[in-house]
């Protein structure tokens, strides 16, 4: 039971964090109406979620999870991250937002992987 609540912990940190971001995204996103290099976007969300998932550490400096959870950790939670933000974007569309790349499950895996790698290596 311990084990699930740490795991939920770890999801709910990576996913308020990524709907924050996508809400900054979204408010700045607006006047940046031409999509950039898919493969250069792709980098820059990983840049970007690694450097939430250092300035994560500042505020939750030590990981939710035992030691030998963490690592099943960088697996699930990216997952579980990039399923919410395709179903953020998802939801997005029906109301006729517009959808950003984070929207998507393939950049919102890979900010929260960032995130989680991160926290994972230099957390305590």
């Amino acid at each position: 039971m311990e084990f699930l609540l740490e795991l939920l912990g770890e999801l709910l940190i990576q996913i308020v964090v990524e709907c924050l971001v996508e809400l900054g995204i979204h408010s700045i996103g607006e006047p940046l109406r031409k999509p950039p290099n898919p493969w250069i976007a792709a980098i820059g969300y990983a840049l970007f979620g690694a450097i939430v998932g250092g300035l994560s550490l500042l505020v939750f400096p030590h990981n939710l999870m035992p030691e030998a959870w963490r690592i099943a950790n960088i697996v699930l939670t990216p997952l579980a991250a990039g399923l919410a933000m395709m179903a953020m974007g998802r939801w997005r569309a029906r109301r006729g937002d517009t959808r950003l790349r984070i929207d998507r499950f393939g950049y919102g895996y890979l900010f929260a992987l960032a995130l989680a790698l991160v926290r994972y290596q230099f957390g305590s």
